[in-house]
């Protein structure tokens, strides 16, 4: 039996969650699935201690992407580890591990034409030194179709682009191969979090991600965010079966909707805080700060204007 724990990782404004899989009755220690930041990194040993687990005997942390927030802490959670635990993430991904600099250069490549250019930078300089504890190379980089072995336990690597080019999901299978816990960090949306707007790269390969984890039948699916339903309530992060297919649906439901506004709606410069997708902003219901950071506004509906 494998025992999978929510550890909340907040961040400011945002809600966080790291997860520990726990493989100690197989003979496995633990990982840890996903950071947060610099400062809720911090708090992850005394949250395992709750738990009457330590922190010394984490032997994975395994990274589902690249972004600040579920990679900054994972230098930290290294060296409290005693450097001993193996840090996993995608090939796709691994330079925002190894690179502040990373960071800041992806947000300028997917914003820098809607929001100040200088005030972006600025900012995003700031948000990386305070938020990634520190670079580092993975001890391991993972591409689809790979599997782990934690101990007794194995996990499966499943490509799920779209959030990120690199994202990848860790499949936990039972015993008759059935999908019993899937960990998808950011690949599943629903209709946003805290930004009120879901946020991915590449629209095409968000969507067929999300058929993909459908097709894997998850009997646990675990977020990376409480992300929210149509009416603005909040899924759990950690939900059943039920949960899953109702989070899923309402993340391709969000996506359709995008997508065909998008289609019908043209473009253009405006006056508006939303230039140049203010039409968008308000078919969609979006009344949001479209310039918060990050900006899933501004990254998502680029990503359709690439594909048009």
């Amino acid at each position: 039996m494998t025992d999978v724990l929510p550890i909340a990782a907040p961040w400011g404004r945002f809600a966080l969650f790291s997860y520990l899989i726990d493989c100690t009755e197989t003979g496995g220690g633990l990982a840890l699935v996903d950071t947060g930041v610099t400062a809720s990194a911090a708090n992850v040993p005394a949250e395992l201690e709750k738990l009457g687990r330590r922190i010394e005997d984490v032997t994975w942390i395994l990274l589902t992407h690249g972004h600040i927030d579920h990679v900054g802490g994972a230098f930290a959670l290294w060296e409290a580890t005693g450097r001993q635990a193996k840090v996993v993430i995608s090939e796709v991904d691994a330079h925002f591990l190894s690179s502040r600099q990373a960071h800041v250069e992806e947000a300028l490549s997917l914003r820098g034409e809607y929001v100040d250019t200088d005030a972006l930078r600025a900012k995003k300089v700031c948000e990386v030194l305070d938020a990634i504890s520190g670079e580092m190379e993975p001890s391991l980089t993972v591409k689809d179709g790979d599997v782990l072995d934690l101990g007794g336990v194995s996990v499966r690597v499943v490509a799920i682009p779209g959030h990120t080019p690199g994202a990848v999901a860790y499949v936990v299978e039972s015993g008759d191969g059935a999908a019993e816990h899937v960990f998808v960090g950011d690949a599943a949306q629903c209709y946003g979090a805290a930004s009120g707007f879901p946020g991915y790269e590449d629209p095409d390969a968000y969507r067929a991600s999300l058929e993909c984890v459908v097709a894997l039948e998850p009997q646990h699916l675990y977020l990376g965010h409480p992300y929210r339903r149509a009416d603005q309530t909040p899924f759990d992060v950690a939900l059943d079966a039920d949960g899953a297919r109702e989070a899923l649906r309402a993340s391709l439901a969000r996506e359709a909707e995008i997508r065909d506004a998008v289609g019908r709606i043209p473009s253009g410069a405006s006056d508006s805080v939303y230039s140049p997708f203010e039409k968008l902003a308000s078919e969609l219901g979006y009344t949001g700060d479209p310039t918060l950071e990050p900006s899933p506004f501004f990254t998502t509906l680029h990503g359709y204007t690439q594909e048009h």
